[in-house]
This record gives C-alpha cells, sequence and structure tokens, in this order.
C-alpha cells in the first residue's frame, strides 16, 4: 500500500545526500556548497519565487534567490536562530573613528585581506540587507550614489549583486578613480548594462524615478565638507526624507557605513542631515550609529576574526546561519492588513489537467520534491467532534495511491477521538515556493494492522521508542518526565532487539471524495479546479469544475 511515497523517499534521500540535486539545479547555478539545500536542509528552497520546475516549465526568471543570504532565509534557520537575530543596540559595541581605521590596517596589514576581498565582503553584506526588507518586486529600480573612495567600490559591489537579486540598478559614479580595483568594477557593472547616470542626467527629484536610493558616497574616513557635486547629491537625498506634500511613495535610503555628511561620532550635527530609513554598518557599527532612528539597522562584513573582536572588545550580534547581514535592534511592527503576496505563476488551465486527481497529485507532488522544499508531504489535517467543533494540525503523509493518503499516529490522540465520533476529514497541502494548494476531503477508516505493523518497523529506533513514550493528548508533569521514560526504554532495548509497535499506534487512510488543486495568480484571480466524483457505465471517473477564486 505504500510503495507509491516509500519509493519517493527515496529520491527524497537522494535530493538531499547525492548530486542527483544536478539534474534540476539551472546549469549556470554557482554552488557554494554552505548555501546548498543538499548539505543544509534549513534552507528555503533555492527555487523559490526565482526558478522553480512547473510542469516542466522553467521560468526565465532564472535567478538566486538573495533572501538565503539574508538573517531571515528558511524556516529552519529562523527558528534557530531567532534569538541571535535581534540585538538590543545598547548591548553592542561601537567603534569611534581611530578604532575603525585601526581595524582596517590590521585586516589589510598582518591579517592578510586584500580591500577588494573586503570591498566584495562589504557590498555582498548591503545588498543582502536590502533583500531582507525591500522585495525586488515592490522596490525594483536603485539608484546606487557612490563615491570616489572605498565607501563608493561598496556601492558599486552592492549594485552588482542587487542586478543578480532581481533589482534594476542604476548607478551614478561621478569621480571616478583610475585604480584598477575600480576601473575593474565599473567594466562588471557595463558587461550587465547597467546603466551609468551622470549628475546631469540624474532628476532633480529622485522621488519619480527610483524605489531604493543607496547613499554609498562617504564612508568612516571622510573629513570637512563634502565639495561638488556631492553637496548637492546629499541635498537631494535630504529632501527625500522630507514628507512629500502630494502623499506620493518616496524612495527610501539605504546608507552604506555611514549616513554621508554625518560625523562619524556624533552624527547628525545639524540635524538637517541624510535621515535614512535603513542604515547598513560594516564591520561593527560606528559611533554615530546610536544616533540612527530609522526602522532597519543592519550589520554586515562577515569577517571579523576572534583576534580582532579581543584586541577592541567588540560585542557583536551573531550572524545565523550563513547569513551576510544579521538585524541590530527589533524590526518595526508590521501592519498584518498590509502584508500581501502578488502570485507569479504559470496558468494552470482544464486542458493541463489530468482527468484523474490522483494522477494530477502526484505531479504536483513531484514538482514539490524537485523543488527541494523542506517536508513536501507535510499536510493540515482537520477533523471534527461530534458535537461539529473543528480541530486542524500539521502531520506527515506516509503513503498514497488509488486507495487513499496515509499517515500514522496514536489511537487514543485527539484526533484518533474525533475521528471515531466522525469519520470525516479533510487534508490541506500547501507549497508555498510554487504558489500552490490542494485540498482533499473524505471519509476516514484506520488501514490493516499488517500495514501499521511494517511501516513501524522501518522507522528509526528512536521514533519507535518515541512513540511508546507519548501518550498523545495527555497532560504531563514536564518535559523531564518524557526523558526518564525515554531512557528507560533505550536501556531496555539497547540490545538491539525488536520494539513491539503498541496497540494504540498505526495508520490512517483517507478515502477522497473530493479534490481541489489551486494554483497562485497574479491580483487574486486564483485557479481553482475541483474534482469529484461520478458514474459512468459503472466506472468512477471525475468531474472537473472550475470554481471562481
Amino acid at each position: 500500500m505504500l510503495q507509491p511515497l516509500l519509493r519517493r523517499s527515496k529520491t527524497m534521500k537522494c535530493l538531499l545526500t547525492q548530486s542527483s540535486l544536478l539534474s534540476i539545479c539551472p546549469p549556470d547555478f554557482p554552488c557554494f556548497n554552505h548555501h546548498c539545500p543538499i548539505l543544509s536542509p534549513h534552507f528555503p528552497p533555492l527555487f523559490s519565487r526565482f526558478w522553480v520546475v512547473v510542469q516542466g516549465f522553467r521560468s526565465s526568471n532564472s535567478r538566486i534567490n538573495p533572501r538565503e543570504y539574508c538573517s531571515n532565509s528558511g524556516v529552519g534557520v529562523k527558528a534557530m536562530a531567532s534569538a541571535k537575530i535581534v540585538r538590543d543596540p545598547e548591548s553592542i559595541s561601537y567603534l569611534n573613528q581611530r578604532e575603525a581605521a585601526e581595524i582596517d590596517e590590521i585586516l589589510m596589514g598582518p591579517l592578510g585581506f586584500s580591500v577588494d576581498q573586503l570591498m566584495e565582503l562589504a557590498g555582498l553584506s548591503v545588498a543582502t540587507s536590502i533583500a531582507e526588507v525591500y522585495k525586488p518586486d515592490e522596490h525594483n529600480r536603485v539608484l546606487a550614489i557612490c563615491g570616489p573612495g572605498n565607501n563608493g567600490g561598496d556601492g558599486l559591489v552592492a549594485a552588482r549583486h542587487l542586478h543578480h537579486f532581481g533589482y534594476k540598478p542604476f548607478i551614478c559614479y561621478p569621480k571616478r578613480t583610475s585604480k584598477a580595483l575600480y576601473n575593474g568594477l565599473v567594466t562588471q557593472l557595463e558587461s550587465l548594462s547597467i546603466p551609468f547616470m551622470s549628475v546631469e542626467d540624474l532628476p532633480v527629484d529622485l522621488s519619480t524615478s527610483f524605489d531604493i536610493v543607496v547613499d554609498a558616497i562617504f564612508g568612516f574616513s571622510f573629513h570637512g565638507s563634502p565639495r561638488p557635486p556631492f553637496d548637492d547629491l546629499i541635498q537631494r537625498l535630504v529632501a527625500l526624507g522630507n514628507p512629500n506634500q502630494n502623499n506620493e511613495k518616496s524612495p527610501v535610503i539605504v546608507s552604506v557605513d555611514i549616513p554621508s555628511g554625518w560625523h562619524v561620532e556624533e552624527g547628525d550635527l545639524s540635524g538637517k542631515g541624510i535621515k535614512p530609513h535603513m542604515l547598513v554598518s560594516l564591520t561593527a557599527p560606528k559611533l554615530c550609529a546610536k544616533r540612527f532612528y530609522g526602522p532597519h539597522h543592519f550589520l554586515g562584513g562577515r569577517f571579523v576574526p576572534p583576534s580582532i573582536a579581543e584586541k577592541f572588545k567588540l560585542d557583536l550580534p551573531e550572524y545565523p546561519g550563513t547569513s551576510m547581514c544579521v538585524r541590530i535592534g527589533k524590526p518595526p511592527r508590521v501592519d498584518i492588513s498590509a502584508l500581501r503576496e502578488n502570485y507569479i505563476s504559470p496558468e494552470f488551465s482544464e486542458d493541463q489537467a489530468e482527468a484523474d486527481p490522483f494522477a494530477q497529485f502526484q505531479k504536483w507532488f513531484d514538482d514539490a520534491m524537485a523543488a527541494s522544499l523542506k517536508e513536501p508531504n507535510a499536510m493540515a489535517l482537520s477533523t471534527t467532534r461530534k458535537d461539529g467543533k473543528p480541530s486542524s494540525r500539521m502531520v506527515l503523509l506516509k503513503g498514497f495511491d488509488e486507495d487513499g493518503f496515509v499517515w500514522y499516529t496514536n489511537y487514543e490522540s485527539q484526533k484518533a477521538r474525533q475521528i471515531s465520533e466522525n469519520p470525516q476529514a479533510a487534508l490541506l497541502f500547501y507549497w508555498d515556493a510554487l504558489n500552490r494548494q490542494v485540498r482533499i476531503e473524505g471519509s476516514v477508516q484506520k488501514v490493516s494492522d499488517e500495514e501499521s505493523e511494517q511501516y513501524f518497523h522501518s522507522r528509526p529506533r528512536g521514533s519507535q521508542i518515541g512513540a511508546i513514550v507519548s501518550n498523545q493528548s495527555t497532560v504531563i508533569p514536564g518535559r523531564q518526565f518524557l526523558h526518564q521514560k525515554q531512557e528507560e526504554l533505550e536501556a531496555k532495548y539497547s540490545d538491539g532487539s525488536l520494539i513491539p509497535k503498541p496497540k494504540y499506534w498505526g495508520g490512517y487512510r483517507l478515502k477522497p471524495e473530493l479534490f481541489e488543486f489551486w494554483q497562485g495568480q497574479p491580483s487574486r484571480l486564483h485557479d481553482r479546479l475541483r474534482y469529484t466524483p461520478e458514474g459512468m457505465d459503472g466506472k468512477r471517473t471525475w468531474k472537473i469544475d472550475r470554481l471562481s477564486p
């Protein structure tokens, strides 16, 4: 009975452990190993909105998902690192100008870093910080205003990465240097057809043409007053911070390390300087960052070795997972009513749908597997008591065929009691990265003891013991109670002897009476195809209806 999904479980294992993932990776995808889902199951699908396999269709927007480099990538990383993502700004270290310069000298001196290495890491940190907050479908047009020094180089590198992340960058680089490093950065950007704009080409009002403006003009080594043309450019950025009288959307300002024109230690002395929405501190925050009151403060530049941290007594937030950026301070409170996603998907039409809903489910399940989604067999199971009160929980599908969909549980649990009172249930699969969900409704019955026995002994021994330890849904005095029972059973079966399946543990099978396949589409005009059974010549067939979204 379980062969259909058991065969796929081998495929799943192969996707997570073997190089067969190459069969679904884009051929030009740069494998960084530690960013790869083969080696890091906590990372989100590499094939989210940017690259997915959908019924053999490859999206033309074949880009790397920038959020894999950010601090809230994937459910697993976010869950493990949530305590580290937010640090109280008062509890971390800040650098004065002398300390910042000394750290750079040590990095590029005895520690062997080159300026281009540090610039590449800094620019990537800026780009991933932007991608953390501002999605490219909402803030696509990015103007990077780059100064003549290292801060400007960071902006050039950031623009290159933003291009690969799906943004449309423009460069204003008025005082170019003849150094080979900077010439190389310009060449790289020109090879990507990223346009360069002179100061004269820029609109007087930047709010009409751009969604994000990257302030990469001056860094912590700048002294004195800005000279032309940067004085005028800074004033244009200042103007963006003033309320728009026409209530038009104004672009956000992202400052690299230091808001240009600020004192590196005292901040905005006049009170009339740039007021960025985001500040990306590099290496460690500078003292002026204490006077940054915008909504988004990130730290980037993940290259500080322990010797520098010890020498300067740096207390910095830990970077979660493989992130290149980490948030400082609490994120702004979000208006939940404003959260929305405009789904972009291939259309799902009747002529594409399989006549048999089980075959259609198989096709979509295979797509979810190919996209390396985390637990594509996870499903919401909804049951009701005899009085009609419902409850839902997540369970794992462990097999499906034309007889139904199988999962396993404790027969004395709440869901089991509800199924005994009302043997009707609903399943819901949600595959976020594919913009898809599948609803299934039907009657439920227990699988045979033989099926339950076979599956129980296919599980890891720890899971077998866990099934005996947990008297599911009952009240217990504490977690230690579970650990104690677990240790007792581990000692009892330490000789490797067969662990007996409890009589109160086994499987259920839902026999479908309705399927609905949902594919997200722009402007909420989603595709919904419903399958219901009907008889024809004594044979069971399925009627397909399109439902209004």
